[in-house]
């Protein structure tokens, strides 16, 4: 490839590092495989870009999805940081929602990230309703960060209260903190979220500082290193919200990448179900370490307000709903001690990996599981790092740690491992769908990832799914979703007032100041848009009532400028969507407005999925012969094809397995697969 209108995906996850190419002038894609490499992440990165572009000056972008963040949340490895907070409100941290981590029992740990003699408070107090009724004394202000300096801080957060509402005292403090601090890691809840709930904004924003140093610096050296080897292009990163935004707003902004990798996952399966003409989806990402679950209705991804990365780390920040187990391909298997069988959550990750892989691992995992069962070809593993698997090995450790604590055999132990882990997938299944008022009958359920191809049969039995559809490029499609995100900038701000008599004014300009600073980010960026949308939502509710509801706001913005909403207009969106919600309005009410959400999203060219459709080929010439595969107690001879040659329209009955380099795709017994014009093989029950 030597066009110079090349796009380049790259997600990062715990065992491989996906890229995906696109040749935009003529709709030719290129995968690539290696491992992901740690420490230091971005070796892998460069190295696989590399093994599909031989100069990387002809490419034009570069989008990454990455777990650096998440990663340094669950590991609680992220920088030292201090706190300058309103005196009083040194341990919101600490004290959260006044909720703990087990819900029974007498004893309870939780440590925050911002250790108690670095959280130091200051004179300053400004009210509820935006008055200061002390200002910030500056000067403590200025000693307090020299304190945090001088005890080795990398990273400040100033959380003051009520800043939501008037950010004088908070702003006075940022300028006068970054006056003095030695680097750009200093971050102000008004400036994070600017939104009513304290501790909800001190979390974010703390979380936010805490990220800073180690993000900041990864992306730093990823953006070094791609200029050194010539890219002169743009280097974008994904939003949890599955959006992209520039490298400088991700570093300033980090808290908002806590879900980057399997968010551009959700974005490609999307857009892939709905041109294969399935609006609704379940998609199934599984990687080396997790098994990330999501849910699609009419081709509407779900977008959460908040998340918890972990207890008591809450981050409110647009994302996509996606619910994590460890059942990846590297989750290792155990038998505890009143002798039941359990799965991860601890990862063998990619080195040293599952046993089959020879790196030194003696503990099996999922993948050593699908290894013994033949279920994995142990002469050409994915990847292309190893030469062989080592299938004896896995054998013995199946049979060491599961098979022999059991009373069970090497065979029995692995379907016996293969059984829970999908069970426990099914079990994520269901919460995304049937726990939440969706039939999963009327699903499609999309698996993707290294692994997600291998468990599809066992999701249709669990879970009762209409069928699958495995993605051309399962292993990478994180990686090519990277490619297809829009470019996206969420904004929020809390009004905190009456329907009645609201300031229509006021809330006008915090829309226009949304749209402005939205249109100047995709303005300042260099990627060219199809188009802009311009979101507006109220959370609302009834006066007394916590819970709020959404309430799209139907407003016109033309050439940038907005047309203001009327106070009756947002009354009635607010009564459809209370009725929608609970099905009855509250008589004589008193409906408040609590906060305004924007959305400016730039919406980037989509490429044609059908480039990705074979051309050609037949089912003999991609027939590659046949092998003994485990299903159930007995072996069953099972054809085994190259996937990527097989033609539009092909029909192959289970049992087979269809063979890329990036994935393995099972058909069971019982179940057919169909290439269709995208590439994509829908999985589906024999008619009888």
């Amino acid at each position: 490839m030597s066009s110079s209108n090349r796009m380049i995906g790259v997600d990062v996850g715990g065992t491989f590092t996906d890229i995906f190419v696109l040749d935009e002038a003529t709709g030719i894609a290129e995968v690539a495989k290696v491992p992901t490499t740690r420490p230091d992440q971005s070796v892998g990165f460069l190295a696989g870009i590399n093994s599909r572009v031989s100069d990387i000056s002809t490419v034009s972008v570069v989008v990454h999805g990455t777990t650096a963040g998440t990663n340094a949340l669950l590991e609680r490895k992220g920088a030292r940081i201090g706190v300058i907070t309103t005196q009083g409100l040194r341990d919101v941290l600490e004290m959260r929602r006044r909720d703990r981590p087990r819900t029974w029992g007498l004893r309870g740990e939780f440590k925050p990230v911002v250790d108690r003699e670095v959280r130091l408070e200051v004179p300053e107090r400004t009210l509820a309703d935006g008055t200061v009724r002390t200002p910030v004394d500056l000067d403590a202000v200025r000693q307090a960060a020299r304190q945090l300096i001088d005890d080795g801080c990398l990273a400040c957060a100033i959380l003051f209260a009520n800043s939501y509402a008037n950010g004088e005292n908070e702003r006075a403090a940022v300028q006068a903190v970054r006056e003095i601090w030695p680097n750009a890691h200093v971050s102000a809840s008004a400036e994070i979220l600017p939104e009513i709930r304290e501790f909800e904004r001190f979390s974010t924003t703390a979380l936010n500082a805490y990220l800073q140093p180690e993000v900041s610096g990864y992306l730093a050296r990823l953006e070094t290193a791609l200029k050194q080897g010539g890219f002169g292009g743009e280097f974008m990163i994904v939003q949890s919200n599955g959006g992209v935004m520039d490298v400088d707003t991700a570093a300033r902004l980090p808290v908002r990448t806590a879900l980057s990798g399997p968010a551009a996952g959700v974005i490609a399966a999307g857009y892939i179900a709905e041109a294969a003409g399935f609006p609704d989806v379940i998609t199934g990402d599984m990687g080396g370490t997790s098994f990330d679950v999501s849910l699609i209705a009419k081709g509407q991804s779900m977008l959460s307000p908040q998340t918890s990365i972990d207890f008591g780390m809450v981050v409110r920040s647009p994302m996509i709903e996606i619910t994590t187990i460890g059942a990846g391909g590297g989750s290792i298997a155990w038998v505890d001690k009143g002798g039941l069988l359990n799965i991860g959550p601890e990862s063998a990750g990619s080195i040293p990996g599952p046993v089959a892989y020879g790196q030194g691992n003696t503990r099996p995992t999922v993948t050593d599981a699908n290894v013994v069962l033949g279920r994995i070809d142990p002469d050409n593993p994915i990847g292309g790092k190893l030469e062989r698997l080592d299938v004896e090995a896995a054998s013995d450790a199946i049979l060491r740690h599961v098979g022999e604590p059991l009373g069970l055999d090497a065979l029995a132990a692995a379907e016996a491992i293969l059984r829970v882990a999908n069970s426990r997938m099914a079990g994520a299944l269901r919460l995304v769908s049937i726990e939440r008022g969706f039939d999963p009958k009327q699903f499609a359920f999309m698996p993707f990832g290294g692994g997600g191809a291998l468990h599809a049969g066992a999701m249709l039995a669990d879970v009762g799914l209409a069928r699958a559809i495995v993605p051309r490029y399962p292993g990478v499609t994180s990686a090519m979703g990277c490619v297809i995100a829009d470019m996206r900038q969420d904004f929020v701000q809390t009004i905190n007032a009456g329907l009645a008599g609201i300031d229509i004014l006021a809330l006008t300009d915090f829309m226009q100041s949304h749209v402005d600073s939205g249109n100047a980010t995709l303005d300042a960026s260099r990627t060219h848009f199809e188009g802009r949308d311009i979101k507006f939502t109220l959370d609302m509710a009834y006066l007394g009532q916590t819970h709020t509801v959404p309430v799209p706001l139907p407003v016109t913005v033309k050439n940038g400028t907005i047309t203001p909403p009327t106070e009756q207009q947002i009354g009635d969106a607010f009564d459809a969507a209370y009725r929608a919600t609970y099905g009855r309005l509250l008589k004589n009410g008193t409906r408040r407005v609590i906060n305004l959400r924007s959305a400016v999203t730039g919406r980037r060219p989509r490429f044609d999925l059908a480039t990705l459709a074979p051309q050609g080929g037949s089912i003999k010439a991609a027939h590659k012969g046949c092998r003994q595969v485990h299903f159930g107690d007995r072996w069953h001879k099972t054809e085994l094809y190259d996937r990527l040659a097989l033609p539009v329209g092909a029909e192959i009955l289970g049992p087979a397995i269809l063979e890329q380099p990036d994935a393995t795709v099972l058909i069971e017994p019982g179940l057919l697969g169909k290439v269709d014009s995208y590439g994509n093989t829908l999985i589906e029950r024999v008619s009888t």
